[in-house]
């Protein structure tokens, strides 16, 4: 099938995704690999690694992102690079803990930077290269209390374009995707959090708390997610780089 259809579009391709034992990074690395590009699975989770890996018939990687030199060993060979991984904390300012803030930046700023830095150059021999950033509407926007995930995102936004920036003439784009509240575990857990916290049931969460801001008051599924990606990822996407994509439900639109 052509590129637009996508099977196939991606044949003889390699695809590197982290955070890829659940959620959008799972999404991700399923619709790359139906794309037909061989996928290297990265998670700190073995067993969800080698699970993915097993369905996408790619390849596990158990990785701490945190660590720079494990970063440094993954495959580098790659001609698509999805920058998945994160985590969250909330917490105030004053009581916000300097090693959580700063494992953040490491996990979403730093591996990026450091796995962007190794592809590039097998992505210029090759004259072609998409490099994904799923960065978040708080990439955009900011929440209080989250000022380790909205300083990272907004970093992850500033990397995306330098490499946008560097890498036109060299066949390789650049993009963020910034959904908003993602059905993933992550998302769930905090859910459950504040409905327990709260005495509320779960539904109110969502509409109530979570996607307060936002005009579509329901979770985006992790496949939408993933199928922005994918699009980006296809030759007729080569004029769309340095940008970031929100898929927010409105919530930038407020």
């Amino acid at each position: 099938m052509s590129d637009n259809g996508h099977v196939g579009a991606l044949d003889g391709r390699v695809a590197l995704v982290t955070g890829a034992g659940s959620g959008i990074g799972r999404a991700c690395a399923h619709a790359l690999a139906a794309d037909g590009a061989q996928v290297h699975v990265v998670d700190r989770d073995r067993a969800a690694a080698e699970q993915v890996a097993g369905e996408a018939g790619g390849h596990a990687h158990v990785v701490d992102l945190a660590d720079p030199a494990a970063v440094d060993a993954l495959p580098a060979a790659v001609d698509v690079l999805v920058n998945n991984a994160g985590f969250q904390h909330v917490a105030a300012l004053p009581d916000f803990p300097l090693d959580v803030f700063t494992r953040m930046q490491q996990v979403m700023v730093t591996a990026p930077f450091q796995l962007v830095r190794n592809a590039l150059p097998h992505m210029y021999a090759r004259g072609w290269g998409r490099v994904v950033h799923v960065s978040s509407v708080h990439g955009l926007r900011a929440s209080a209390y989250k000022a380790g995930y909205v300083t990272a995102k907004h970093a992850l936004e500033g990397l995306s374009k330098v490499v946008a920036l560097e890498g036109a003439a060299h066949g390789v784009t650049s993009n963020c995707v910034n959904p908003g509240y993602v059905d993933t575990p992550l998302v769930r857990a905090q859910v459950a959090d504040q409905a327990a916290a709260h005495g509320v049931d779960e539904s109110e969460v969502v509409e109530d708390v979570l996607l307060r801001r936002a005009a579509l008051k329901e979770l985006i599924d992790p496949a939408q997610v993933a199928e922005l990606v994918r699009w980006l990822c296809g030759d007729h996407a080569a004029h769309v780089t340095g940008v970031s994509l929100p898929m927010d439900g409105g919530w930038t639109a407020a």
